[in-house]
C-alpha cells in the first residue's frame, strides 16, 4: 500500500468542511441531560481471575435511557487510596473481551475502567451489553442505524454510554475523579473525541488512529469499512444523502474536539485507509486546547503504531495524572 491521502504538510494545516448543526450544544445538553434523568446505580463485583497482581471488578451501570452497560475496572492489588484514571473505549466490532486482556495501565499504577460497547462484541472481542433499542432499515453493522434523525441514531446512545462511563469510574472510592483521562483507538479512539468534548474537566485525551472523524470526507475518500456501510446505505436509499449528513454532523469528532478542555496524544498512520489521516489531523487540527500533540505513523494502515503508540502513551500520560 502507498500514501493514498494529502501529503503530511497538507495534512498539518487542513480544515474539515463538516457543518456543525445550529443546535449542536442543546442537543448534547438534552441527551445528557435525559441520561442523567436516571440514577447512575454503578455497581463493582469482584473477580477471581488467578491474576495475583491486579483486582477486577465486573461493572454495571445505567448509560442511555437507563440501559444497563457493562465494563470492567481494574486495580494494581493492594490498592487502598484513590489512584488517577484511565477510561477506555474498545474499537468497532469489539466488546470488554476478558478481564486479563487488560493490564496495561493498571501494570503502569492507574485505576483502568474498561467500557463495553452495546450491542457489539461479536466480531473480535466478546462484549456483554445488549442494545435494546430498535431503528428503521439499516446496512449491517452499526454506521447506519438510525442514520436518518440524530435523535435515533446509534452513535447517540454509545457517546451518552460512554460519558456515563466516566462518571461511573469516578464513583469508585479508589478512583481520583479530579484525575482522570480517556483513551481508545479507532472507534474507541472516536468515542474518545466525543467525551473530550462533552466532559469539560478530564487530565488527558489520548485518541489513537480515530475513527467518526470528518465524516463529509471519511465517506468520499475511503472505499473501506465501516465508512463504506454509510455509502452501500446511501446508494439503497437514493436522495437521502442531505438528511443522513445532516445527522452525522451531530456525532462528528471535529465538532467535539472544538469543545476540548484537556491536554491530548494523538495518533494517525499515513496509509490507513479504514480511518484516513486527513480525518484525523481534522481534529486534531480542530482540537480546541493547545496542549496537543500527535505521533505520524508513515508506513503503518490503521495498526497505526501499535505497541510503539503504547509505549508513547506510557511516556506521555503519567506527566499528566500525577502532577
Amino acid at each position: 500500500m502507498t500514501w493514498f491521502d494529502l501529503p503530511l504538510d497538507e495534512l498539518r494545516v487542513y480544515r474539515s468542511a463538516s457543518r456543525e448543526p445550529g443546535d449542536f450544544d442543546a442537543f448534547w445538553s438534552e441527551t445528557l441531560d435525559e441520561a442523567r434523568g436516571h440514577a447512575l446505580d454503578a455497581r463493582f463485583e469482584p473477580v477471581a481471575t488467578g491474576l495475583s497482581t491486579v483486582e477486577t471488578y465486573d461493572v454495571t451501570f445505567a448509560g442511555f435511557g437507563g440501559q444497563p452497560v457493562k465494563g470492567w475496572l481494574v486495580l494494581p492489588s493492594g490498592t487502598t487510596e484513590p489512584l488517577p484514571a484511565v477510561v477506555e473505549f474498545i474499537g468497532y466490532g469489539g466488546g470488554r473481551s476478558l478481564p486479563h486482556t487488560h493490564l496495561l495501565w493498571a501494570s503502569a499504577g492507574f485505576a483502568h475502567f474498561v467500557m463495553d460497547t452495546r450491542g457489539q462484541g461479536s466480531g473480535w472481542a466478546p462484549g456483554d451489553t445488549a442494545d435494546p433499542v430498535g431503528s428503521g432499515p439499516s446496512f449491517p453493522g452499526f454506521m447506519t442505524r438510525g442514520i436518518e434523525d440524530p435523535s435515533t441514531y446509534y452513535y447517540r446512545r454509545l457517546y451518552t454510554d460512554a460519558v456515563r462511563a466516566v462518571e461511573a469510574a469516578r464513583s469508585h472510592p479508589l478512583v481520583d475523579a479530579a484525575r482522570t483521562a480517556v483513551t481508545g483507538g479507532s472507534q474507541g479512539g472516536g468515542i474518545t473525541m466525543a467525551v473530550a468534548g462533552l466532559v469539560r474537566d478530564l487530565a488527558a485525551v489520548a485518541p489513537d488512529v480515530p475513527f467518526l472523524c470528518d465524516f463529509p470526507r471519511a465517506i468520499t475518500v475511503t472505499d473501506r469499512a465501516p465508512y463504506r456501510e454509510i455509502g452501500d446505505y446511501l446508494k439503497t436509499h437514493r436522495g437521502r444523502a442531505e438528511r443522513v449528513r445532516n445527522t452525522l454532523s451531530y456525532f462528528d469528532g471535529v465538532h467535539f474536539a472544538a469543545r476540548a478542555t484537556a491536554p491530548a496524544l494523538f495518533s494517525t498512520a499515513l496509509e490507513d485507509q479504514t480511518c484516513p489521516p486527513s480525518t484525523v489531523f481534522a481534529a486534531f487540527n480542530a482540537y480546541a486546547e493547545p496542549d496537543k500533540a500527535i505521533e505520524v505513523y508513515d508506513f503503518n494502515d490503521h495498526e497505526g503504531g501499535g505497541p510503539f503508540q503504547q509505549a508513547a502513551q506510557l511516556r506521555w500520560l503519567p506527566e499528566r495524572l500525577r502532577g
